[in-house]
C-alpha cells in the first residue's frame, strides 16, 4: 500500500484549493486600453477613454443602433405634437441608480441641462428650449420655440459628449469642473476602490440592471452585460502591452502601435483587424486665445506646413491603414466637399515662412502638448515641431501622458500658469460628419479648446440646424468648412484606419465604438483556472 506524508499533501491541496475557485470564478475581460483614465466625467471632457468609461457605468435616454436611427433605451413612450415643438418622454418602470435609488425625470432633466453647457450639438438643441421639466417621477416635458425633428438624434448622440443620464444630486454639479462621483444607473459600476490610476481601473456587472429586451444594435437594444468583471490594464510602453495579448495576460488592444503590429499578426490565438470603416480624422488644435497663435495669420502660415501625407506616414506608416483627404467632414460622408480644399492641399515650406515673416511673428515659443502614450498623435506631435522649426518659430514640446493632457488642455492661462499654444487628437469620423460638431465651434465661452471665436462661422452653423433640406444643408457645410480654414481653427492631418488587436476567444467586436458591455471573452476551463490563479501557460 502506498503511504503519502500529509506535509506532501499540503502543497498539492494548496494549489488545489485556488483552481477550484477559479473554475467557478465569473468571466473576467481584461482590456489593454488606448489611454489611462484620469477623469471620470464624460460631460466634461470629449476625451474617448472617459466616453468608453461613460458607456459602461451610465445609460442615455435614447441611442443610435446599427441603422444610425435613434432607438428607446432609457425611455418607454414618447410623443412629439403636430408643430414639433413640444416633446414628452416617459421613462421605463424599474430604472435603479448603483446605490438603488429609483431614476426619476427630475435626475434626468438635471442631467440634460448640464450636458448641453458642454456639448455642441446640446447647445444648438438648447438655444432653442422654451422649457424643460419633471412633470412627474417618470415623465419629461421639453418644450421648443421652434420646430425640430431631430431631437431624438440629439439626444442619441452616440460619442463625444454622450447625454449620459447622472443622478440629479451629480448633474447638478458646475458644468465647468469634473465631477468625481461615478453613480450611474448602466450595465457595469465603476470599483473606485479597484481603481489605481496608471495601473488598473475595474468594472463590476450591475445584476441589478434592467436591460432592453429588443436585440442589440450597435448603440442601441438590450445591453446585457456579458462578462462579470472587467479590468482596463495599463503598460509602460507598446511593446509590453503587446507581449500581454501574445501571453494571454490581457483579451483585447484598443490602440496596438502600427509599428507592433507585424509582431502581433500571425501569432496563434490573436487577431488584428480594422473594424470602422468610416476610420478617423487627425487634427492640430491651436490656442486662439495665447500669442503666437492668437493671430490668425500666424495659424494659418503654420497650418501651410501640414501635408498630410507626412503625418500619416510617420503615424501609421504603410498606405493601407490611411488616405489623405482635404475637407473638414470626413470623406465618404454626407458633408465632405472640396470647400478651400486647394488651401489645404497647397503646403508648401518656403511659401510658409514667407506668410509667418509677413504675419510678424515675434518668436514667441510654441508650445506643443505631446502625450507620449499615443503613438499616433506623438508622431504627429513630432513632424509639426520638425517643420514649424524649419519655417523659423521657436518649439517647446512638453512631454506627458494623454490623461494628463486632457486636463492641461482646459487651461486658459498664460505660458508661466500652465498655458499652452497647441495639441495633436484624432476624432472618430462619425464624431465630425456635421457643423454641429463642437470643434467647429466659433463660440469662444462655450466651445472646444482652442476657443476660436468668430461670428460668421456661427452663422453659417446655426443655419445648418435650421436648414430644411438636404441640398440647403450640404452649402452651408461648404461655408462652415471654408470658414473654418479662413479663421485657421485647426489643421486636418488626414483620415487613418487604425487596427485593433484581440484574442480570438473574444466574442462581441463592435463598430466603431467599442462597446464592453457586449464583449466577453470564452476561455476553456482549464485557460480561465490558470488565469486566475496568476500563471500565463495559454
Amino acid at each position: 500500500m502506498l503511504k503519502f506524508e500529509r506535509s506532501r499533501l499540503l502543497p498539492v491541496a494548496a494549489l488545489a484549493l485556488p483552481l477550484l475557485l477559479a473554475g467557478c470564478a465569473g468571466t473576467v475581460l481584461r482590456v489593454a486600453p488606448h489611454a489611462e483614465l484620469k477623469v471620470v466625467d464624460p460631460v466634461w471632457t470629449t476625451a474617448y477613454i472617459t466616453r468608453n468609461h461613460g458607456y459602461l457605468v451610465y445609460d442615455t435616454l435614447f441611442a443610435m443602433d446599427e441603422n444610425f436611427e435613434p432607438k428607446p433605451q432609457m425611455v418607454d413612450t414618447w410623443t412629439m405634437s403636430a408643430d414639433k415643438k413640444i416633446w414628452t418622454f416617459r421613462l421605463r418602470d424599474g430604472l435603479k441608480w448603483h446605490d438603488g435609488k429609483d431614476v426619476t425625470a427630475a435626475d434626468c432633466v438635471a442631467s440634460l441641462q448640464r450636458w448641453s453647457k458642454r456639448d455642441g450639438v446640446g447647445q444648438q438643441l438648447f438655444s432653442d428650449v422654451e422649457s424643460l421639466s419633471a412633470l412627474d417621477a417618470r415623465t419629461i416635458s421639453l418644450k421648443l420655440r421652434v420646430p425640430n425633428g431631430d431631437v431624438l438624434e440629439t439626444l442619441a448622440k452616440m460619442s463625444s459628449n454622450v447625454p449620459f443620464m447622472m443622478p440629479q444630486r451629480v448633474a447638478e454639479a458646475d458644468p465647468s469642473q469634473p465631477i468625481q462621483d461615478t453613480t450611474g444607473s448602466g450595465p457595469f459600476i465603476f470599483k473606485k476602490e479597484g481603481w489605481v490610476p496608471g495601473k488598473t481601473a475595474v468594472y463590476i456587472k450591475n445584476r441589478n440592471y434592467v436591460a432592453r429586451v429588443e436585440p442589440l444594435s450597435m448603440a442601441a437594444g438590450g445591453k446585457v452585460p456579458q462578462a462579470d468583471m472587467i479590468e482596463w490594464r495599463y503598460f509602460p510602453d507598446q511593446a509590453s502591452m503587446a507581449q500581454a495579448l501574445i501571453d494571454g495576460k490581457v483579451d483585447y488592444v484598443e490602440s496596438p502601435s502600427n509599428k507592433l503590429v507585424p509582431t502581433l499578426e500571425g501569432k496563434k490565438d490573436v487577431v488584428v483587424a480594422s473594424t470602422d470603416p468610416l476610420g478617423n480624422i487627425g487634427m492640430a488644435r491651436f490656442n486662439t486665445l495665447l500669442p503666437p497663435f492668437d493671430n490668425v495669420a500666424v495659424r494659418r502660415a503654420a497650418a501651410m506646413v501640414m501635408q498630410q501625407e507626412d503625418y500619416m506616414s510617420a503615424a501609421l506608416g504603410d498606405p493601407k491603414y490611411w488616405r489623405t483627404c482635404y475637407s473638414v467632414f470626413p470623406c465618404g460622408t454626407t458633408y465632405s466637399n472640396n470647400a478651400a480644399s486647394d488651401v489645404m492641399k497647397s503646403t508648401n515650406l518656403d511659401a510658409a515662412r514667407k506668410a509667418l515673416q509677413a504675419a510678424k511673428y515675434d518668436g514667441t515659443p510654441v508650445v506643443i502638448l505631446n502625450p507620449v502614450d499615443s503613438p499616433v498623435i506623438s508622431a504627429f506631435t513630432k513632424v509639426t515641431a520638425e517643420k514649424l522649426r524649419q519655417i523659423g518659430m521657436k518649439v517647446d514640446v512638453q512631454d506627458m501622458d494623454w490623461a494628463t493632457l486632457t486636463q492641461r488642455r482646459a487651461n486658459r492661462g498664460t505660458g508661466k500658469d500652465g498655458g499652452w499654444s497647441m495639441f495633436h487628437t484624432w476624432w472618430l469620423a462619425g464624431d465630425v460628419m456635421d457643423p454641429g460638431f463642437i470643434a467647429f465651434s466659433g463660440d469662444r465661452e462655450n466651445g472646444w479648446f482652442g476657443w476660436p471665436q468668430d461670428a460668421e462661422l456661427e452663422k453659417y452653423r446655426l443655419a445648418f440646424k435650421q436648414a430644411a433640406t438636404q441640398d440647403e444643408k450640404k452649402v452651408l457645410a461648404a461655408k462652415v468648412q471654408q470658414r473654418l480654414i479662413e479663421v485657421g481653427a485647426f489643421g486636418i492631418l488626414g483620415q487613418f484606419f487604425e487596427p485593433v488587436a484581440f484574442s480570438s476567444h473574444v466574442t462581441g467586436i463592435t463598430s466603431p465604438i467599442q462597446f464592453y458591455w457586449n464583449m466577453s471573452v470564452e476561455l476553456p476551463w482549464w485557460k480561465r483556472m490558470l488565469r486566475q490563479v496568476g500563471k500565463s501557460w495559454m
